[in-house]
């Protein structure tokens, strides 16, 4: 505490029984004499000040006892503070470990006592005696002396850093227990901590029976009911009694920045089942499914599909009107189910997790299109943000003026007074969904770190204008919006059949036996096919050749018309084929005319020809060769020139 005041830092403070000017204080200073009086002991209490500009400065015991009280107050209250902001790094660590484990309301009563008593010492080191003192400022701080008096019997041999935490109250009132068998407090903690969650009430009407027969200790069930929430962990008690879900809530949630996305690099998807009873067009009563493709950047809903299930088509055409109208994601985040992971879609992706990954199957429409998928797990809004809003659509959309008697509630217990009174029509049904995703687009007043007060549409448009983009060409809209399948192909004409209806074209002839993939439009296998080589190769279109009625002469003259085309044009291109005839071919061999004599060749012997009747026999003897002589190299050279002379005759 600071001891010398200047008078003008007197005047400043505003002290009470002193003036507020410094003219008047010193007037004051003058009048009483103040740069004459000493203490009991002869020490003075004014003094000239020894910094540079001189003066005086006087002991703050020498002002009167209302100003030497606030002066004391506010320096004790000072100090307080300070001591409890320094105190960790020089009182003893555990005391002070305790300390901040204390309630508030028992940290406000420690820090008014260490002000009290620091009061007390300052007045002591005034020249006031200590009884006297703490007389004083008891009457301050509303205590008895006796109270003061243990206070500092508290702090007693104990460095002035830990006075705080030393005078904090330790009453911690009864800390007796209750007699409780251990064999009943296990057994209560079964019966209580269950899956089926039970009342406490019910498990100890159990538990006291039990007690009954084995003689086990009880005190009042609200004793061990406050138990069970003091000494069993909160998380264990929701594991026990929620289960693992709820257990997994009580831990927060990562928060993801998204704003490293621009528009349409990453989207997500997933299916949600209406709380609508829809009328289809065949007379069934539904509740139809959704299937949604959402912007992570944005949050906005890009495109949508409705049908009775979560299947690969209406997955796929969701996907395909994304592409279609806004173009090409690089990311795609899904989770693990049938719709998605089937290799309609993600078909070639090493990572499914479901379904045998073949080598032989055809890839899947984002595996195609080069979209990298990440997978995410099911029913968790933390990793599809798709989930929170299919969470706001069924607060408003579901519940339209034109679903009224049609909503089902979100569960069965939910169900409203009016359930199943009628059933919306499908259109209607589209209708009122198409306005109300785009309601929901539109909406302003977005919280979200990207939009910031905007709407999903806003956010989306200015991202999206500023983005590189991959658009669809027309070949890669055609494998979006086309399932594929893999066939073979028929041996001798190169047919293929799917679901149970033919394909064939002219191109077909080069592929035959062999394994093709075929793109079609599973809500019309009448519309044709387009088919695929193994390797990726585009064959061309397919139409379809549908089955006839057996006595339709009309569908079998068009059938044999076509037929006859097919062989005019197939002798056409024969025709363009070869261009040498077989008679010309023919002509081109050698014949009998071109020197070649059909002379019969003379035996090397003769046998008996016998009769059928033997009686005539004639022997043929072999005709008498003259020996060979070797003729000279001129006499051979002259046989040859007329051998050639008479071939040229």
């Amino acid at each position: 505490m600071k001891e010398w005041f200047t008078a003008s830092e007197l005047a400043s403070l505003g002290l009470p029984q002193l003036p507020s000017s410094g003219s008047a204080l010193h007037e004051k200073i003058v009048k009483e004499g103040w740069r004459k009086r000493k203490t009991m002991d002869g020490a003075a209490l004014a003094r000239r000040r020894a910094a540079k500009g001189g003066g005086w400065e006087y002991h703050y015991t020498i002002l009167p006892v209302l100003a030497q009280e606030r002066l004391v107050k506010q320096a004790a209250a000072e100090r307080a503070l300070n001591a409890d902001s320094k105190a960790p790094e020089t009182g003893s660590g555990e005391l002070w470990a305790w300390f901040e484990r204390q309630p508030q309301h028992r940290k406000d009563k420690a820090r008014n006592r260490l002000e009290a008593l620091l009061a007390v010492e300052a007045l002591q080191r005034g020249g006031i005696q200590k009884n006297v003192a703490v007389h004083m400022i008891a009457k301050q701080f509303s205590a008895s002396a006796r109270s003061l008096f243990n206070w500092f019997d508290l702090v007693a041999g104990r460095n002035r850093s830990d006075w705080l935490p030393s005078l904090c109250p330790r009453n911690a009132g009864s800390t007796a227990k209750a007699e409780l068998s251990p064999e009943a407090w296990e057994a209560i903690k079964t019966a209580w901590l269950r899956d089926e969650a039970p009342t406490f009430k019910a498990c100890w009407e159990d538990i006291e029976e039990l007690a009954k027969k084995r003689g086990w200790t009880l005190p009042n069930p609200r004793t061990v009911e406050r138990r069970l929430q003091t000494e069993i962990h909160p998380c264990v008690i929701v594991l026990c009694r929620e289960g693992p879900e709820a257990l997994k809530r009580m831990y927060p949630w990562q928060e993801r920045d998204r704003s490293c996305f621009h528009a349409l690099e990453a989207v997500n998807a997933d299916g949600h089942t209406w709380d609508v009873r829809v009328l289809w067009p065949d007379g069934v009563i539904d509740r139809p499914v959704m299937v949604a493709v959402q912007d992570l950047y944005s949050n906005k809903i890009l495109g949508w599909r409705i049908d009775r299930t979560e299947n690969q088509d209406v997955v796929r055409l969701a996907f395909a009107d994304v592409f279609r109208k806004f173009g090409i994601p690089d990311h795609v985040y899904l989770d693990n189910g049938r719709a998605f992971a089937g290799k309609y879609l993600t078909g070639g992706t090493p990572t499914r997790f479901r379904f045998k990954v073949k080598a032989e199957e055809p890839l899947g429409v984002l595996t195609a299109l080069d979209v990298q998928v990440h997978w995410t797990l099911p029913y968790s809004g933390q990793s599809k943000p798709i989930e929170r809003a299919f969470g706001e659509l069924a607060k408003t959309v579901a519940k339209h003026l034109a679903f009224s008697g049609a909503y089902t509630g979100n569960a069965p217990h939910n169900k409203p007074a009016n359930y199943g009174e009628t059933a919306v029509p499908l259109d209607v049904f589209l209708k009122v969904i198409e306005a109300g995703i785009e309601r929901h687009n539109a909406r302003q007043g977005r919280r979200t770190q990207t939009a910031a007060g905007r709407s999903f549409d806003e956010t989306f448009k200015s991202s999206y204008e500023n983005s590189i983009i991959r658009r669809a060409n027309p070949e890669q809209l055609r494998m979006c919006l086309l399932a594929a399948e893999a066939v073979r192909a028929d041996k001798e004409s190169g047919a293929v059949k799917l679901a149970g209806n033919r394909y064939w074209s002219e191109e077909l002839a080069h592929f035959r036996g062999q394994l093709l993939t075929l793109r079609f439009d599973p809500d019309d296998y009448h519309a044709g096919v387009y088919a695929y080589a193994a390797d990726g190769r585009a064959i061309g279109y397919l139409p379809c050749l549908a089955k006839v009625g057996y006595r339709d002469r009309d569908e079998g003259r068009a059938h044999n018309r076509d037929r006859r085309d097919f062989a005019k044009g197939v002798e056409l291109a024969r025709q363009a084929t070869l261009n040498m005839s077989v008679a010309e071919l023919a002509a081109m061999l050698p014949t009998g005319d071109d020197g070649y004599e059909d002379a019969a060749p003379e035996p090397a012997a003769t046998r008996l020809v016998h009769t059928r009747s033997g009686a005539v026999q004639k022997l043929i003897e072999a005709p008498e060769r003259a020996p060979e002589t070797i003729p000279d190299f001129d006499e051979r050279f002259a046989r040859g020139l007329e051998v050639i002379r008479g071939g040229r005759e």
